[in-house]
């Protein structure tokens, strides 16, 4: 709990940083490929969990993987974190730093659950739905869950609509229980 507390505070001091010098949008970036490549890569993951690794090493292996991918502002962050022993809460960071930014330029997110990934040509579809039904910008973040069947569950803020084929049997289960 309290490393989410602390990941929010980190993403508002390194936006308002970002705000000042007008580089949100590139840290926004930065963050987002942060996030992506530490979430896909078990042995980021390891390295920056480790309690038996130095955090210079831990620094310096993040400095090489970023190197010219992400900016100084991004860069400076990594060095804040290592100087406060809290480099285990950089993807919190990063992901909290995407959500804010994207409240502050009023984009949703509409989160869409599916027994399978998302094509290009859906996703497209998703955003285009979204911006009739809100009048927002979004963006999407598919999660995957068999469990549903097929169809899909759309969430955007608090509203959701489930098509999915798991719930439509469940209706029917219900409906079936109550007429006998």
């Amino acid at each position: 709990m309290s490393g989410s507390r602390a990941a929010v505070r980190y993403a508002k001091a390194v936006l308002n940083f970002a705000l000042e010098q007008n580089k949100e949008v590139e840290v926004n970036n930065d963050m987002l490929l942060v996030a992506n490549t530490i979430e896909e890569s078990k042995d980021l993951q390891l390295l920056l969990n480790s309690p038996i690794l130095k955090s210079d090493l831990k620094k310096s292996t993040l400095k090489e993987v970023f190197s010219g991918k992400i900016s100084s502002l991004s860069i400076g962050l990594i060095d804040l974190l290592v100087d406060n022993k809290r480099l285990a809460i950089l993807v919190d960071v990063a992901k909290k730093y995407t959500e804010i930014f994207d409240k502050l330029k009023g984009i949703e997110v509409a989160k869409v659950t599916s027994a399978i990934p998302l094509t290009e040509d859906l996703n497209k579809q998703v955003l285009a739905k979204v911006k009739e039904i809100t009048g927002k910008q979004a963006t999407i973040e598919n999660i995957i869950n068999p469990d549903i069947i097929g169809g899909f569950i759309l969430r955007i803020g608090d509203v959701q609509y489930d098509a999915s084929i798991f719930n439509k049997l469940q209706a029917l289960k219900r409906q079936f229980e109550s007429e006998i």
